[in-house]
């Protein structure tokens, strides 16, 4: 079977990526058209994951192979939040099947194929001034995929905190906050230089200077930057109040 006079799908065969979603991008870079994709997944050659995506006959989809798919697709995705903090070690309860925290730059829709393999949450939230690098804060894992950016630690906890009240308990938080007393300072006052949510910096002050963490004073200087009043208060998603005053 044959798409041009150079191209035999069983010598490519070979060298495809196991566990891999191919998108038809990919196999086009590869001599395989849009067109021919589809035929050869009508006659078994290959599975048909959704609309451009396929995947060898009986191979198990890799979750970070999927995510570096998306990674190309979906503008700033990167694992986010409480998944990136347990990713990089820091984790306060473990979850049978726990969703992925993913975040990114514009609003999107994950692909059915993907999240019906790996659960997941997905929101474009930006909580940094248009002057920070978007690169700050983000990389791989240090034994992972080059391609698959996850938060620092430093990141992940703003982010963490910015889901008070919508999908994270505050009790939780306090935990995870708890767990980073290891944090890069420099990295986190660079971060909370850009940072822009008013919530997410009371918040940082508020549990840094209960727990007499070592960034506290870094904390609550971009508080009292960003100001918003003296008291703020605000009930979540969850129902969970937060009464969050400057200087605490």
């Amino acid at each position: 079977m044959r798409t041009s006079d150079s191209f035999s799908f069983k010598s490519l065969l070979a060298t495809l990526p196991r566990g891999e979603p191919l998108s038809t991008a990919w196999l086009a870079g590869r001599g395989l058209s849009a067109k021919h994709a589809a035929y050869l997944a009508g006659a078994g050659w290959l599975m048909r994951l959704g609309r451009g995506t396929y995947l060898l006959p009986g191979d198990k989809l890799d979750r970070d192979a999927s995510l570096a798919l998306l990674v190309k697709s979906v503008p700033g995705l990167h694992v986010a939040g409480k998944t990136a903090l347990g990713w990089r070690g820091f984790r306060h309860t473990l979850s049978f099947k726990e969703k992925l925290t993913l975040w990114g730059d514009k609003p999107a829709t994950l692909p059915d194929w993907f999240t019906a393999q790996f659960p997941a949450h997905y929101q474009a939230t930006h909580l940094f001034d248009a002057q920070m690098s978007p690169g700050l804060g983000l990389g791989p894992l240090p034994v992972g995929r080059a391609d698959m950016p996850v938060s620092a630690p430093e990141r992940a906890l703003l982010e963490v905190l910015s889901d008070v009240g919508k999908r994270q308990t505050l009790e939780e938080a306090r935990h995870l906050v708890e767990s980073t007393r290891s944090l890069r300072l420099p990295v986190l006052e660079e971060l909370l230089s850009h940072l822009t949510r008013i919530k997410v910096a009371r918040l940082a002050a508020s549990l840094a200077d209960e727990l007499e963490l070592p960034w506290k004073s870094a904390a609550r200087m971009h508080s009292e930057r960003l100001g918003g009043g003296d008291r703020w208060v605000t009930v979540g998603r969850t129902g969970e109040r937060l009464d969050l005053r400057r200087g605490k």
